[in-house]
């Protein structure tokens, strides 16, 4: 691979101008795909197959109705000393919801004081709107059409606020990453020294992500996919687009300094460091794309958009990044060209923590584990309107039917049983603990299935609700349960059974591949061990400020809860194929002077001091590129990009560069063993392209021959 990759540098150095011109016209028309083929994204998360789904599907068959027409939810609340029962708030009640039937898309309104959705103290009432087509149909002009309907009540010194999907405007783009970028220029500048160096790979890594966004929106138009979606690409393809062209031309100007010329010097890196990143880049897809083992369909979904724009990133780092090298030719240079007798900062951190190997272990592992203690009492659920911002109608009017209905009037329960054993039914769940209310049964025309409300009087993501719906689904009668809640409960019980057989295939899929790269056994488990370290530190620091509430304030956490249930997940997988990429460009080196002769000791300073300076900058890159999401508003990506950005710290400093070379050290030459029948029966994977090294340090005529085989 390594030979392949180096003609592959030298062809689009040389044919740069093409090069260049054929990501232009990509870029543009992926521009006109997603500006003419895109479609809707969803917040909804659902699982086809589970008990609720069953049952929804079951009440859109017997009573009518797409079930996934969107309603909404427009709540009324009288001003102090008032109630909405008062003549003049009576009336502004009732012309706004004159107006809301009006709107495009609505089918129907229910008026509160026919239906009776006034709270006992008549201070809050609510309007249940539904409309004719699904939530990612709802027009932007029928939802401010929406918003002007309702609020003509204000007009009467009512507070109007809307929950329900339909009320939530599609993602639009934030500038959290923009601080991400802003940082990631300052690092790249300081480990380059040279403007030129360090806007490569932004430029090339916004190219990227350009293309990924741009596919991704193509994709909408032809597949359901999370609102989310686009956020999870963007994050993970700006920081391993930056990490990968940072490989390629730090290794790029090392051959600079080695006196080769530009064409020579694009086919060695892209050759040697090119590997590596194929190989990296292939850890964080495989991992994205596992995630369709679950048999979920919109985390499937989200992984494998992620995987596709990392893939690109790879694509633009092997291809693109060459070509750009050739504009800049000698330029990309430092103007100040450091020392070779200077002791590097790799070198330096290598040999204290080998000095004070136990030292170094035990304190690493030490805080590692007090991060991670808080992930003893995680709790997961899936995010609803009191997640939401505190700012927002959507949380306003939770809190609103909260208090004016009680915690559990926000999560109702809906129970499909037999038109026969309805009453029965009724009578068993009210004798239930947790339950304020169960409605009249509803029973279809042909008296076949009946259909019950049930209001808990716990919130909907507390234990005590989930508890409920398991004793609901115990009764021994016909029923079933349904609703957003007990939608949510089935996706989180999904997603929880998951997650342990994800796990052991991205584990087993870290100790093959690890295996093959260091013809090793110990390396492999000890990189896996570390890379699960990480994992829990993690969750352990996501656990005690998103949950727990600790400097909530400090990363503007409006709301503590349970954490979202997609969380262990996706957080295993992109951290899985971040650690691998710190593993391999550290520990890579260190064994190409072992198998050189050099003692363990002294493989492991050479591969420190080749590796630490790259990647202690990637690192500071990833972080920064996560740690600027968290102040987007949306909960996932907040707490996506801080339990991202704390577990790369954790990952790089204190596994990789410190537990790492400890470990080593204390394995000493037993850390490379690996049984001869398994050496011969495994393919050598050069990742280091020390094969390609050995052919071009052949005679002139005899590595052209090596090359052209």
């Amino acid at each position: 691979m390594a030979t392949l990759l180096y003609r592959l540098g030298r062809l689009t150095y040389r044919r740069r101008r093409l090069t260049l011109a054929v990501w232009l016209v990509v870029l543009a028309l992926t521009g006109v795909g997603a500006a003419t083929l895109s479609g809707p994204t969803t917040g909804a998360f659902s699982i086809p197959g589970t008990e609720s789904q069953r049952a929804m599907e079951v009440l859109s068959a017997k009573f009518g109705g797409g079930s996934d027409d969107a309603s909404a939810k427009v709540v009324f609340t009288a001003p102090d000393g008032t109630t909405l029962t008062g003549t003049r708030e009576r009336a502004a009640v009732q012309a706004a919801v004159a107006a809301l039937a009006t709107v495009p898309q609505v089918a129907a309104v229910a008026d509160p004081f026919a239906a009776k959705t006034i709270s006992p103290d008549g201070r809050t009432a609510y309007a249940t709107v539904t409309y004719s087509v699904a939530a990612t149909e709802v027009t932007g002009t029928g939802r401010a059409a929406l918003f002007a309907a309702g609020d003509t009540a204000k007009t009467a010194g009512l507070g109007v606020e809307y929950s329900g999907e339909s009320t939530r405007s599609a993602e639009g783009g934030h500038s959290s990453e923009a601080i991400g970028i802003v940082i990631a220029a300052l690092v790249l500048f300081m480990t380059f020294g040279s403007l030129i160096a360090a806007g490569l790979p932004l430029l090339t890594a916004m190219i990227g992500v350009g293309l990924g966004m741009g596919g991704i929106q193509i994709a909408t138009g032809f597949a359901d996919l999370s609102s989310s979606t686009s956020a999870l690409a963007t994050m993970l393809g700006l920081a391993v687009g930056i990490d990968y062209a940072l490989f390629l031309v730090s290794r790029f100007r090392h051959e600079l300094a080695e006196g080769h010329d530009g064409e020579e010097a694009a086919g060695r890196a892209t050759g040697t460091a090119g590997s590596a990143v194929v190989f990296a880049g292939l850890t964080v897809v495989i991992a994205l794309a596992a995630l369709s083992v679950t048999g979920i369909p919109f985390l499937t979904a989200m992984g494998l958009a992620a995987a596709g724009t990392v893939a690109g990133a790879v694509v633009i780092t092997l291809t693109l990044v060459p070509a750009v090298l050739g504009f800049t030719g000698r330029r990309i240079m430092p103007k100040k060209v450091p020392s070779r007798d200077k002791v590097s900062f790799g070198e330096r951190w290598a040999r204290n923590v080998l000095r004070y190997r136990w030292a170094a272990l035990i304190v690493a592992l030490g805080l590692i584990v007090a991060a991670a203690v808080p992930v003893l009492h995680l709790r997961l659920a899936l995010p609803d309107d009191s997640t939401a911002p505190v700012t927002s109608t959507q949380r306003k009017a939770y809190d609103q039917l909260a208090a004016g209905f009680g915690a559990g009037f926000n999560g109702p329960l809906i129970v499909v049983t037999a038109g026969s054993s309805s009453d029965q039914v009724r009578q068993a769940i009210a004798a239930l603990d947790d339950v304020v209310l169960v409605g009249e049964p509803v029973v279809d025309r042909a008296g076949d299935v009946a259909m019950l409300t049930v209001i808990p009087e716990s919130a909907p993501a507390s234990e005590a609700t989930k508890d409920l719906v398991t004793a609901i689904r115990a009764l021994p009668l016909p029923v079933q349960v349904t609703g957003t809640t007990a939608v949510d409960i089935d996706v989180s019980d999904k997603l929880g059974a998951a997650l342990i057989p994800y796990l052991a295939i991205i584990v087993g899929l870290a100790f093959v591949l690890l295996t093959l790269v260091f013809r090793s056994l110990l390396v492999p488990l000890k990189a896996t061990v570390g890379f699960l370290l990480s994992v829990a530190a993690a969750f352990g620091a996501l656990t005690w400020v998103f949950q727990d509430g600790h400097l909530a304030g400090m990363f503007g956490v409006a709301s503590t809860g349970p954490l979202v249930s997609i969380m262990p997940i996706f957080l295993i997988g992109i951290l899985f194929g971040l650690a691998m990429d710190y593993e391999v460009f550290l520990v890579t080196r260190t064994r190409e002077e072992h198998v050189h002769g050099a003692a363990p000791d002294d493989a492991i300073i050479a591969g420190m001091r080749h590796g630490a300076r790259v990647v202690t900058a990637a690192a500071l890159i990833m972080i920064s590129v996560f740690a600027g999401f968290i102040l987007a508003d949306d909960t996932i990506i907040k707490s996506l990009g801080f339990a991202l950005a704390f577990g790369v710290a954790v990952d790089a400093f204190l596994v990789r560069m410190t537990i790492v070379p400890a470990v080593l050290s204390l394995l000493g030459h037993s850390a490379w063993w690996l049984p001869s029948w398994l050496d011969r029966a495994l393919p050598n994977v050069d990742v280091e392209g020390e094969a390609l090294t050995r052919r071009l340090a052949a005679p002139p005529q005899e590595s052209e021959l090596l090359l052209a085989a």
